[in-house]
Parts: C-alpha cells; sequence; structure tokens
C-alpha cells in the first residue's frame, strides 16, 4: 500500500508580494490610528508664596493630583519659578496658581508666561492668585482682579449667576459657606461672572452689589479662570467645593468652551 503524501503549498512571489503589503498596510493603518489617540493633557500646579503662606497650600495640591487621577489629565506641582521657560511651559494645557502670593516670577519668566497665554494657554487661579504681581499690569487683567482686603472668616451666601459651567452646573442657586472673603480693586469689567457673594450676608464687604467671587474669559489667545473660594483647609474635602474646582480646570485646560 502506498502512502499518499499531502502536498505543500506553493506560494507564488505575486502570491508573498501580496500578503506582505497587505500585512504593511494593516501596520501602517493601525500605527495612524494610534496616532490620532488624544494626548493625556498636563497641568502645572504653582504654589510659589513671596508674602502670606496659606496652610491650605498642601491639601489644594493634593485634592488636584486626586482630580487629575479620576478624571484623566496629569498633574506636576512646583513653588520653583524657573520652569518659567518657554519649552517647559508648552507642556502644560494649563497653569494653576493656587495661593501664590507677592512677586513670585522674574521679568524673563513674565514675559515666557504671557506668550504661553498668547499661544493659547490656559491660565486659572485659587484664592490668593489675585495677592499676586501687584507691580505687573498684564497679570491683573488676566487675572480679573486684586486682593484689597479681607474680613475675618465667616459664613456668607454666595449667588450662581451663571449656571451654564462646569464650575457651577451643579452648584446651587444660592451656595451657603464658610471662607475668606476677598475685597477686590482693579476688577476686570470684560470677565464673564459665574458668581458674586451677598454683602447682606456677612460683615466685611466693600464691593457692593457687584461683588464677584468667581468668573472666567477668553484673553489675548488664551484662557484664564478665577475662584476666589479655597482659603480653608477643609474645602479640600469638601465634594462641592471640588466639583467646582474641577470645572474651572475643564475650562482651563480647554476641555470646555463656551457657546458664545
Amino acid at each position: 500500500m502506498r502512502l499518499r503524501v499531502k502536498e505543500q503549498p506553493t506560494y507564488t512571489m505575486k502570491t508573498l508580494t501580496t500578503f506582505f503589503a497587505l500585512m504593511l498596510l494593516i501596520g501602517l493603518t493601525a500605527a495612524q490610528a494610534g496616532g490620532h489617540k488624544p494626548k493625556t493633557k498636563r497641568v502645572l500646579v504653582f504654589s510659589k508664596t513671596k508674602g502670606f503662606r496659606h496652610d491650605c497650600i498642601p491639601a489644594a495640591k493634593l485634592a488636584i493630583m486626586k482630580l487629575g487621577e479620576e478624571n484623566g489629565f496629569k498633574v506636576d506641582t512646583t513653588e520653583d519659578a524657573s520652569v518659567f521657560t518657554p519649552s517647559n511651559l508648552k507642556k502644560y494645557a494649563a497653569v494653576i496658581f493656587s495661593c501664590t502670593t507677592g512677586d513670585v516670577l522674574d521679568s524673563a519668566q513674565q514675559v515666557a508666561f504671557e506668550n504661553y497665554i498668547h499661544k493659547g494657554g490656559g491660565w486659572m487661579g485659587i484664592h490668593a492668585a489675585t495677592d499676586t504681581e501687584y507691580d505687573w499690569p498684564w497679570y491683573n487683567k488676566l487675572a480679573g482682579a486684586w486682593f484689597l482686603s479681607h474680613p475675618h472668616q465667616q459664613t456668607a451666601m454666595l449667588r450662581v449667576v451663571d449656571h451654564n459651567h462646569p464650575a457651577t452646573k451643579d452648584l446651587p442657586d444660592e451656595w451657603i459657606r464658610k471662607d475668606e472673603w476677598y475685597n477686590f480693586k482693579n476688577l476686570n469689567p470684560d470677565v464673564h461672572v459665574l458668581i458674586k457673594i451677598d454683602e447682606s450676608t456677612y460683615s466685611g464687604g466693600k464691593n457692593g452689589d457687584n461683588h464677584p467671587m468667581c468668573w472666567y474669559h477668553s484673553f489675548e489667545g488664551g484662557r484664564a479662570f478665577y475662584t476666589e473660594m479655597g482659603h480653608v483647609k477643609e474645602s479640600y474635602q469638601d465634594p462641592v467645593y471640588l466639583k467646582h474646582l474641577l470645572g474651572g480646570i475643564e475650562y482651563a485646560i480647554g476641555n470646555w468652551k463656551p457657546n458664545n
């Protein structure tokens, strides 16, 4: 009995060429698809102080890092102003001034930061970010105001005047909380106000009926968001405040844009 040996398939040069061309096409398609994957955005939390030092700074850093882990953005923290260079700043979708005070950037660093904003960068200020850089008029316009004074810490009523923003969309119309309430000078009339404080609900207010506490605006090619709240350490364990903070970050990094 003769065993029949199964013949091995034969491949012509044309067949092999077609096969490898197909594999190359699949590889290129996969590489191109991977190239369109959105890059994870990164923020820089800057907390340098040359004046009053807030004890909430460590809690704010940890809270923002946790928000980043939970919401898909990366967080670097520093108090070293030398990182304000063109090559370094371009890594960040936004820079967060978290309770900075005083003159925190030199002239070259200021120029680098202005250019960063002009190229579409974002800025976010928390609380004492308005108690910063009093000799830099450009920063005043970006931040929206400068700190003037504050009374003792006390409970007051905040009134949300615009819910069409991720920082305010889940807040009640009347938000009652305890914090350190700033009075402001050099208010920028071009900002879009989200929250005001009702001066009749506490003592020591000096801005009258138009006393903004949170605002945002497009500014010279970039984005700026400021919230006055955040002096007390307890804020950074308050889920309502943290959601408000996250909404500000979402705007600053460019994940949310106003309709108009």
